[in-house]
């Protein structure tokens, strides 16, 4: 397993794409099994051809990428300027199923798993996904949902195209193909696994509560408490500092499994945004269906948090001395120097706990990711995808 990353500012489509092809190929012998190509919205003119501008450089047997909003390659992440980053593997005895598909064709959602299996055409029962999709055209959420359902075993990891605000200006790549609707994907199985980190920028605050009454996103009582009485008496009981950031980034947590103490960071609780509240009848709306008996916290995020949460996860996984080859990155478009006031931050800190990997990515509309083993859609968070051999060296 060899991978390359390469990344050029050059706004002329043609050139970024050929010098970026001549940085991964260096020292290879024939063309990669597959490529990751993500340009930003100064390459929209070009959408179209990129798939082949990139083919007669490189050759690759496969193509997956999306547009975004910012791009990350080879350590760098370029907010708000032309870039073009491209990843390549040569990846012998891995097999590589690349698919496309929309929202019209989507099965229903109580289809089988048959379905969902037949509507990627991915017949392995246990592969690794990526999935990149136009966040105008697609449930993304429906379709994180169906894949867990037909592969509850597999990792899915991925974003949302950005660099568009307005329906088909966004576009998706696959092979030697240009999309402006719909999803690509890639279905990985042989020597070659992904490994997931989800990082999410948050910290709890308070105690975790059980839901004792709920009506699908409502959250009613906690504790038996109405839940406005509850969340009063948290904020009152916060520092200044907190206190002026909960009017802002306040978030609450939820553990997908009631029998599960949750860790001491947070970690395993999924992030979900507050809606709104009814003060007259002192009941939460967030963004999330909660069910009787769930644990919930509420979080703060600010840089500190995802940046703490970040050093955290990747030194975890730094630690288990497994052997990382390469990496993608989705992250938020509200992270990045908007987040941290400075250039290249999710970068530098897996560059300094994992070294100089191959990494390439793009800054997205939303980020795909599992919590606990079940695959989300995501704000604010940063997801890694870590490719490694399945079997040991």
């Amino acid at each position: 397993m060899e991978w390359a990353a390469a990344i050029s500012e050059n706004n002329d489509t043609s050139k970024a794409v050929f010098e970026c092809a001549r940085v991964v190929s260096e020292d290879k012998s024939g063309p990669p099994d597959i490529a990751f190509i993500f340009p930003s919205p100064h390459h929209r003119e070009s959408y179209e051809d990129l798939p082949e501008l990139l083919y007669k450089a490189l050759g690759q047997k496969h193509l997956i990428g999306c547009s975004g909003g910012g791009v990350i390659g080879a350590g760098r992440e370029i907010e708000r300027k032309a870039a073009l980053s491209l990843v390549a593997g040569w990846l012998p005895g891995v097999s590589i199923r690349p698919f496309y598909v929309t929202q019209e064709t989507m099965p229903n959602p109580d289809a089988s798993p048959r379905a969902w299996r037949e509507w990627v055409g991915v017949t392995e029962s246990k592969p690794d996904f990526l999935i990149l999709s136009d966040p105008f055209s697609l449930d993304p959420e429906e379709f994180v949902q169906g894949l867990d359902y037909a592969f509850p075993q597999s990792v899915k990891i991925g974003g949302l195209a950005s660099g568009g605000s307005e329906p088909e200006a966004n576009a998706v790549f696959i092979d030697r193909r240009s999309y402006k609707r719909g999803a690509v994907g890639a279905a990985f199985s042989g020597d070659i696994a992904i490994d997931p980190i989800v990082t999410q920028g948050c910290r709890p605050i308070g105690l975790p509560m059980q839901v004792t009454e709920c009506d699908k996103n409502i959250i009613v009582e906690l504790d038996g408490k109405r839940t406005l009485k509850v969340l009063e008496e948290l904020l009152r009981g916060l520092e200044d500092d907190d206190k002026k950031l909960a009017r802002n980034s306040l978030f609450i947590g939820l553990l997908g499994d009631p029998m599960k103490k949750p860790a001491s960071g947070g970690g395993d609780y999924l992030i979900r945004n507050l809606i709104g509240i009814d003060p007259e009848k002192g009941v939460l709306a967030i963004g999330a269906i909660v069910r009787p008996g769930q644990t919930v916290q509420f979080h703060l995020r600010d840089r500190k948090a995802s940046a703490a949460d970040i050093d955290n996860r990747l030194s975890r996984y730094a630690g288990a001395s497994k052997t990382a080859s390469a990496a993608l990155l989705f992250t938020c478009l509200g992270r990045g120097q908007g987040l941290y006031r400075k250039p290249n931050h999710d970068s530098d800190v897996f560059k300094a706990k994992l070294g100089p990997l191959p990494m390439g990515g793009i800054f997205c509309n939303g980020e795909i990711g599992p919590v606990d083993g079940t695959t989300f859609l995501h704000g604010y968070t940063s997801c890694f995808g870590i490719f490694r051999p399945a079997k040991p060296a």
